[in-house]
């Protein structure tokens, strides 16, 4: 049940993302944007991954925290991507 938990909330926080990509790449702009924020979700996303794998815990939820990880890493490519156009 705790797993079950864990990907409603990882689900959440992961549904914004595509919306956040979507909007970084068609504004072609840094506004309303933090790098500092989005590499603090991106080391969240890192470690708890990491736990899963130190803890030897690997089920589906892995998948989860490895997708949102990706969107965030995509974003944080338009930033970077935006900030030189």
């Amino acid at each position: 049940m705790s797993e079950l938990f864990e990907v409603i909330m990882v689900v959440c926080f992961g549904i914004s993302w595509p919306a956040s990509i979507v909007k970084s790449y068609r504004s072609r702009s840094t506004k309303g944007k933090s790098l500092f924020f989005l590499f603090l979700v991106w080391i969240g996303y890192l470690f708890g991954i990491a736990s899963k794998l130190l803890n030897n815990n690997i089920t589906y939820v892995v998948c989860f925290y490895i997708l949102n990880f990706v969107m965030v890493s995509l974003d944080i490519g338009l930033y970077l991507r935006n900030s030189r156009l």
